[in-house]
């Protein structure tokens, strides 16, 4: 067991957090055939990565690598603009890990725990007690310091981030079952029937993909790892379960750590891996009081911060009226003479005068011609949509058109326009 240290410091100043960033997201159908996942937009001016470092940052982690695989020149762009602000002086550090054959002949990373394994000398180099392993391709806010308190307090091998959600929808995740003391008793990786809590059969405990290892733990959990011909060299399919048998793995509930500004009533956490999902999260930031708070200046969700000017609203003519009602308008945006309403526009978006947008999400620098009709879309980034079309008002023609999801949403990419044309 690893030895107690002192409560007294922070650990997070002891601590590496270590982001995996490879991951596609094909569920998002288009919206990734150019990015990766974690490069997604989301809330009208960051990417869905600035969440987990967001969190490290504001937890007191001064040390972070994000591993990239998948198209990740638009990920590590963004992490190259928006996160260049650390400095070696102070003891920070911010490596961007593309596989890049360092180990092997073989180029991409092979799982999640080979990402980390192939990295091993660059952590090293930064010599912290501590990993923080995170997903970066969830929505929430958490305060690592509080997962870091409970991992040394009781003397774990592993301890597991984990969080509550219906049976019906835990077969996409890792599933644990756990004593009273929150010892993880069993690790399922992605079972077809998920355990139910006790007393809960309903519900079960999931995963979060967020661990916190002792850094010597896990450095020999991965060499042991790589010299097994049958691991798939995955954390949740290989190393959680082998630590479940054969150490002291550790559960930490969500609800413990989550940060809630005083207007947000719930433990906030979202995976938006699907085009429903993602219109959702998004759509519901627009409520008068939203469940994920982006106001909050004591947890700040940091990001690239482009130089832009304000949003601008122009004609006040009946029927030619620039106006947004329960929506968000990002910098650089002008809404001329067109309707918004519970819309999230991103940077640099134009709507023309005439022009009706309902329930949409409009990544940058989108251009939205005269009279077009839109709702229920997620419109890519760069579109441009051409003058008079109608998107959301009849599902079979749209159906044929664009990608419609199953909850009635359509995105819509260039592409897709250009076909109209051909």
């Amino acid at each position: 067991m690893p030895a107690m240290p002192t409560l007294n410091a922070p650990l997070a100043r002891s601590a590496m957090a270590y982001v995996l960033a490879g991951g596609r997201g094909s569920r998002l159908m288009e919206l990734t055939d150019r990015r990766a996942k974690p490069a997604v937009y989301f809330g009208g001016k960051s990417r869905i990565i600035d969440f987990a470092l967001s969190n490290a940052l504001n937890s007191g982690i001064r040390r972070i690598g994000v591993a990239t695989q998948y198209k990740a020149h638009s990920l590590i762009r963004h992490l190259q603009h928006g996160w260049n602000f650390f400095r070696p002086e102070r003891n920070e550090s911010f490596d961007v890990l593309p596989a890049s054959q360092r180990i092997s002949e073989e180029k991409w990373y092979a799982g999640t725990a080979d990402a980390v394994y192939q990295n091993i000398d660059i952590i090293e180099s930064h010599a912290p007690q501590y990993i923080v392993l995170l997903a970066g391709d969830h929505i929430y806010k958490m305060d690592y310091e509080v997962m870091l308190q409970q991992h040394v307090e009781q003397r774990a091998d592993v301890t597991i981030g984990c969080i509550e959600v219906p049976r019906a929808e835990a077969s996409g995740f890792g599933v644990m079952h756990v004593d009273a003391q929150n010892r993880v008793l069993s690790f399922l990786e992605k079972p077809a029937d998920p355990p139910a809590m006790p007393g809960k059969p309903e519900v079960a405990l999931a995963s979060m993909g967020i661990y916190v290892f002792e850094t010597r733990f896990l450095f020999e959990e991965l060499r042991r790892d790589a010299a097994d011909p049958h691991s798939s060299r995955d954390f949740g399919k290989d190393l959680i379960p082998h630590i479940v048998r054969h150490g002291r793995a550790v559960a930490h509930h969500f609800s413990h750590s989550c940060v809630r500004s005083n207007v947000e009533s719930e433990s906030y956490w979202r995976d938006v891996g699907t085009i429903d999902a993602y219109w959702a999260a998004n759509i519901d930031l627009t409520d008068v009081v939203p469940s994920l708070d982006l106001y909050d200046r004591d947890w700040p969700i940091w990001t690239n911060g482009e130089i832009t000017p304000p949003a601008k609203f122009v004609h006040d003519k009946a029927g030619r009226r620039g106006h947004a009602i329960s929506s968000m308008v990002s910098g650089g945006c002008i809404v001329s003479g067109a309707s918004l309403r519970r819309s999230l526009l991103f940077t640099g978006v134009r709507v023309h005068s005439y022009a009706e947008v309902e329930n949409a999400v409009v990544l940058p620098y989108v251009d939205i011609a005269r009279s077009a009709r839109l709702s229920n879309v997620v419109i890519d980034r760069g579109v441009k949509i051409p003058e008079g079309l109608v998107i959301g008002e009849e599902p079979e023609l749209d159906a044929r058109r664009f990608r419609r999801s199953a909850g009635g949403i359509c995105l819509v990419t260039q592409p897709m326009i250009d076909a109209l044309a051909a």
